[in-house]
């Protein structure tokens, strides 16, 4: 391996391991501090402040870094290596590529923090951002498991799984074309992944089990040798076994 391919790998495997550090310090003093000394979504919309907008979208956009960036770790592998046989240097290419890949996640999570904010308000989660509603929950896993099986998740996830077939189809020159090559790439992954991140919402916001369960999925999901429709057919039948039984007992 050469030296830019080791720098290329810790640069990403440290975002990826500082995203999850992040994670885990906040779900310890969500465990381990007095209700007094914790910060908390207020559950009433209107007491919302700046601050707490803040909070919860930097607790997204760190999960979606945590949870998405090692699915993307072989897409970027592969384009540093083209661009070092085309531009006889990789680096700020693939910084270009890769913060554009986490710009398209980052945007969701604005998305995120919104919905969150209005789940407080309605009283779907609580305080400690746990689901406290089952029908939401049941929703949220049928939806996801139903959308395992349409052709547009189908699509996206084909175009996650091929890298050089992403790169000879949308291959822009310069950091520019870098950039863009990254918003495309990273918006197919959202195509992808976007329901499975809501699962988030019926499982608890901050459960770090789920973190872990659903980044080992998508990634599997992207990396697996054999047809992918197959797990992804499993994966879309748990999620809609999951949503039926809940919506049983809801």
């Amino acid at each position: 391996m050469s030296k830019s391919q080791l720098s290329i790998w810790v640069t990403l495997l440290l975002v990826v391991l500082l995203s999850w550090g992040y994670l885990l310090y906040e779900y310890w003093q969500m465990t381990n501090l007095p209700m007094s000394e914790m910060w908390m979504p207020p559950s009433d919309t209107s007491a919302w402040r700046w601050v707490d907008f803040s909070l919860v979208y930097v607790m997204w956009a760190v999960m979606m870094a945590a949870m998405m960036l090692p699915s993307a770790i072989p897409m970027i592998l592969v384009y540093a290596t083209v661009c070092r046989q085309r531009y006889q240097a990789a680096q700020p290419y693939v910084f270009f590529f890769s913060s554009a890949y986490l710009l398209v996640w980052f945007g969701f999570s604005i998305v995120l923090t919104l919905l969150q904010w209005q789940l407080h308000g309605l009283q779907f989660l609580s305080p400690m951002m746990d689901n406290q509603n089952e029908l939401l929950a049941a929703v949220i896993f049928l939806l996801a498991g139903a959308y395992q099986f349409t052709p547009l998740k189908n699509k996206f996830l084909q175009s996650c799984r091929t890298p050089m077939g992403f790169l000879l189809t949308a291959w822009r020159d310069g950091l520019t074309g870098a950039f863009k090559m990254g918003l495309r790439h990273g918006g197919m992954c959202l195509g992808c992944c976007w329901a499975q991140m809501m699962i988030m919402f019926a499982v608890g916001v901050m459960n770090v089990l789920a973190m872990v369960l659903i980044t080992l999925l998508v990634l599997i999901e992207k990396t697996v040798p054999f047809n992918p429709q197959y797990f992804s057919s499993a994966v879309g039948i748990l999620f809609l076994g999951w949503g039926a039984w809940l919506l049983l007992h809801a």
